[in-house]
């Protein structure tokens, strides 16, 4: 079989499995590229707290959705423009990831509106044009669709159509991503490739908590709109001492989690625990060493790190849910 790209289906670790991983790791040893697509009925992965930083100062227990209310808070805080707004956010949404902001801070800054992805993405896109912080949620990725227009044909196109005179900077768009055990079809989509293909627009994946505060941060400050997916499985399974400081991750740039001999694997998001563990199964049964990269931010991604990593082998995998 010709290595330079097998597709294969599946990405976990349960023995029903349809994936042979000892052909899989036959076929990376003669080097190639495998890209994995998940298969819901063999997910399974296992999330590893992630450390502070030695520099943090106080940190609280916090899973990936509290971790994601901490930094709106520190934004509504720290920016008298700031203003959230989307489906439910008043109540908390659904997954009480805006739990409590509207208490904190009035329903004239936290604030509901009807059921229109298209109205709520034009809306932040004015909001930040006007000059202000505009934090939008799409209840679910899946219905980021209806807003696709207005993102793709406004917010990412207004600096560059406008001469700088105009800019929808000031915009960061949330949305629960990924499958879920009862999501079914229409609450399951990882819809972040269409948006990775279009500049003038970043979009970021975390993968816990620790990141998802500082990378949503760095997103709502940042002088470009971006897109910012929230993997709804880790919203309660992912949890880290997080600091409570304000704290910004920098857009762009990749992180290596693992150092490996033998292997390069990339992915972002929840896949990188499915790395983890395929890479804890590469050693402990065939010796293979593996680096693990996660991306963070799939637009533009870091093209530097990735290509270093590789510069002396030819075996990459990539690992995505899209």
């Amino acid at each position: 079989m010709a290595s330079k790209g097998l597709r294969v289906l599946s990405t976990g670790l349960q023995p029903k499995c349809s994936l042979s991983y000892r052909g899989l790791f036959q076929q990376l040893a003669k080097g190639g590229t495998v890209t994995i697509v998940s298969k819901r009925s063999c997910s399974y992965f296992t999330y590893v707290p992630e450390e502070p930083p030695e520099t943090a100062g106080e940190v609280r227990q916090m899973n990936l959705c509290q971790a994601v209310n901490n930094a709106m808070e520190i934004a509504l805080q720290t920016d008298p423009t700031a203003v959230i707004f989307g489906e439910d956010v008043a109540f908390g949404g659904v997954f009480g990831a805006t739990r409590d902001l509207a208490t904190k801070f009035g329903k004239d800054r936290v604030f509901n509106t009807p059921i229109c992805e298209h109205g709520i993405a034009g809306a932040g896109i004015g909001v930040a044009i006007a000059g202000s912080t505009a934090v939008i949620e799409m209840q679910f990725a899946d219905y980021i669709m209806p807003a696709f227009d207005q993102i793709i044909n406004e917010a990412s196109r207004m600096r560059y159509r406008s001469g700088n005179t105009f800019t929808s900077a000031g915009l960061t768009i949330r949305a629960p991503s990924g499958g879920i055990n009862h999501g079914a079809i229409y609450h399951s989509s990882s819809p972040e490739t269409f948006f990775t293909h279009m500049p003038g627009i970043k979009m970021v994946i975390p993968r816990g908590p620790i990141q998802a505060k500082g990378l949503l941060l760095s997103c709502i400050r940042e002088n470009d709109p971006c897109i910012f997916f929230e993997p709804k499985i880790l919203y309660r399974s992912a949890v880290d001492m997080v600091p409570t400081e304000d704290y910004m991750i920098p857009l762009g740039k990749a992180e290596k989690i693992q150092d490996g001999s033998d292997l390069t694997m990339v992915a972002w998001g929840t896949q990188i625990h499915v790395l983890r563990d395929v890479a804890k199964l590469a050693a402990e049964k065939y010796g293979i060493t593996c680096d693990i990269i996660d991306l963070r931010t799939l637009n533009p991604w870091d093209m530097d790190t990735v290509a270093n990593v590789r510069r002396n082998r030819l075996k990459q995998l990539r690992s995505f849910s899209a």
